[in-house]
């Protein structure tokens, strides 16, 4: 996950990841795929019934700032960091910080409540991905939730559209359960999958209802795993 490798797809990204499967999926707008986390993390909260005016969210891994900037209304605070400063050059009204070392997150102990890292972990070395886990860990408050998303290899088409995407060349894609594992080894609490991207845009804007209820199978496109910092 080093910056070399992402400042060199920086200026062609979106081109990078043109799929006709994924092009199909989402209407020929990759927006859908962002605005589909935005509101599974919206809709995690309401659950909760938690206000997010007064809290402070970081993106790991931002990349170019579409989630964050998503958010940017929901939170008192929102933040990014990304290996790569070329990837976050266009971010605006967004704090962003380059993350010299990976496996390092640029803020200090306990400075957010939310903490979400989308679609990061498949590009780190396996034996890598505890120590970051502990490092998101580490700039969460006590209470703050950590969101991991990403891409689930049961999926048949995610993996197919994974196998021919340039920049996950050398991805290694992890399930739901092991992202469960690393929040559980990292002492984070009550680690629960979320599976989600059932429909493509054209059928999710009449079926959309129906992925609440098939949250729990697991054969979405993606997943996420919310966990709780004791």
């Amino acid at each position: 996950m080093g910056s070399p490798e992402f400042d060199h797809y920086s200026s062609s990204y979106d081109d990078l990841l043109k799929d006709p499967l994924r092009d199909r999926f989402t209407g020929n707008e990759s927006l859908f795929f962002h605005q589909r986390k935005c509101e599974l993390i919206r809709s995690f909260f309401r659950r909760r019934k938690a206000a997010t005016a007064g809290l402070s969210y970081l993106d790991v891994g931002c990349g170019k700032g579409e989630l964050v900037s998503l958010l940017r209304g929901d939170f008192g605070r929102v933040a990014g960091c990304d290996v790569s400063a070329e990837m976050m050059e266009g971010i605006q009204g967004v704090e962003t910080r380059v993350q010299t070392d990976g496996l390092r997150v640029p803020f200090a102990d306990g400075e957010f409540d939310l903490v979400t890292a989308v679609c990061v972990y498949h590009h780190v070395p396996v034996e890598a991905r505890p120590a970051l886990t502990a490092e998101i860990c580490r700039v969460l408050r006590p209470g703050g939730i950590f969101c991991i998303v990403e891409h689930n290899p049961a999926n048949p088409v995610t993996r197919t559209i994974v196998s021919r995407t340039p920049v996950d060349a050398n991805a290694i894609l992890l399930p739901g359960g092991e992202s469960k594992e690393l929040a559980l080894q990292a002492g984070l609490g009550r680690p629960a999958v979320e599976y989600f991207l059932y429909f493509p845009k054209s059928l999710y804007r009449f079926a959309g209802w129906l992925e609440p209820l098939l949250a729990k199978v697991p054969l979405g496109g993606q997943y996420a795993v919310f966990s709780e910092k004791r």
